[in-house]
């Protein structure tokens, strides 16, 4: 029986191009202009073409995956943000595995070891640090292909995909200001990270242009859990001065701090308004519905991915200034104007 399986000459020949620039253009090379490649990757769908993965990392030593890692893999808010870095690299001929870290620094260096020993051609790191060895000779970051996605990791010299989380944050806490609340306080992530600084200066930056007080004890230390929230709400609601409001630095620990107002016996948002971070789909279906920031989590995994494909046809994109993706409030039924206006 013949083969009669698509092959990249049957595309070059429909396309008019040598196999080198269909190849290239299917591995979304930079060499090639965006028209060429999107009319042999309409031309491949034509012809239901699907590469040979097995006969192709023979050949180039590739392993045609790459791994996008993050703290925890239960968390809903990476499911969308994997489709979109699994769109873009099935188009290329790329497969996606996914790496749990659960914070555990031997994991982290695990999957740095998986990339440099060539499991995967390139990393998509959402953990926002590097493993211990990543900052010593025993990683060389400088020669392995890894793009740091929404999170932040200073100097690395890792190309960067991010929203701006200082003014998110102060958006967020200004919609609480422009409701009337003048005691807010903040549930920040697990500072010294990066972002989660951002998000702790956004909330600083609004209540010091609104010429608002943070008390002492305004400002609770989490970690992004659910648990915590409620253990940092209880927290707040222990001090003489409790707030009127509560901006958290993700939904998760948002949810957590509504469950430990209703514990108390305190109405959201009738006594007390939240805010969060992140607009997991369950936020529009949690009671009341949250009042959050949306993230582009489809949007930021198809650049991520998009970029570490650069990366990995050769292109330079090391030390590039951050890729900066809108974000917007979605105001909900968790935040109203405080009982004594």
């Amino acid at each position: 029986m013949s083969d009669h399986r698509p092959k990249i000459k049957d595309i070059a020949e429909r396309a008019g191009v040598s196999v080198a620039t269909v190849s290239r253009a299917l591995s979304d090379s930079g060499l090639v202009t965006a028209e060429t490649r999107q009319r042999i990757h309409a031309l491949a769908r034509e012809l239901n073409y699907r590469p040979n993965v097995s006969a192709r990392n023979l050949r180039t030593r590739k392993s045609m995956s790459v791994l996008l890692v993050v703290r925890d893999v239960g968390n809903p808010f990476y499911l969308d943000i994997l489709k979109g870095v699994e769109a873009t690299a099935r188009e290329a001929g790329y497969s996606v595995l996914m790496g749990n870290t659960e914070n555990d620094p031997d994991r982290e260096t695990e999957y740095f070891n998986m990339l440099r020993d060539g499991h995967a051609d390139g990393m998509i790191l959402m953990t926002g640090k590097l493993p211990p060895a990543g900052h010593d000779a025993g990683l060389d970051l400088a020669h392995l292909p890894v793009v740091v996605a929404l999170e932040m990791i200073d100097d690395s010299g890792l190309p960067h995909v991010q929203v701006d989380n200082l003014a998110a944050a102060r958006a967020a806490v200004e919609h609480l200001i422009s409701l009337g609340h003048r005691k807010i306080a903040h549930i920040a992530g697990p500072l010294p990270e990066v972002m989660a600084i951002h998000r702790r200066d956004g909330y600083r930056a609004a209540m010091h242009e609104a010429g608002l007080a943070i008390p002492d004890g305004y400002e609770a230390r989490g970690d992004y859990l659910l648990e915590t929230g409620q253990l940092c709400c209880g927290q707040l609601f222990a001090l003489a001065e409790p707030p009127t409001a509560i901006f958290a630095a993700n939904d998760e620990m948002a949810y957590g701090a509504i469950h430990e107002l209703r514990r108390l016996g305190r109405d959201v948002p009738g006594d007390v308004s939240v805010v969060g971070f992140d607009d997991l789909y369950l936020s529009k279906a949690f009671y009341p519905p949250l009042t959050t920031v949306n993230q582009p989590r489809a949007d930021i995994g198809r650049t991520a991915m998009s970029l570490l494909l650069r990366m990995l046809s050769g292109e330079e994109v090391a030390h590039a200034p951050p890729i900066v993706l809108p974000t917007t409030l979605s105001i909900r039924a968790s935040t109203t104007a405080p009982r004594h206006s």
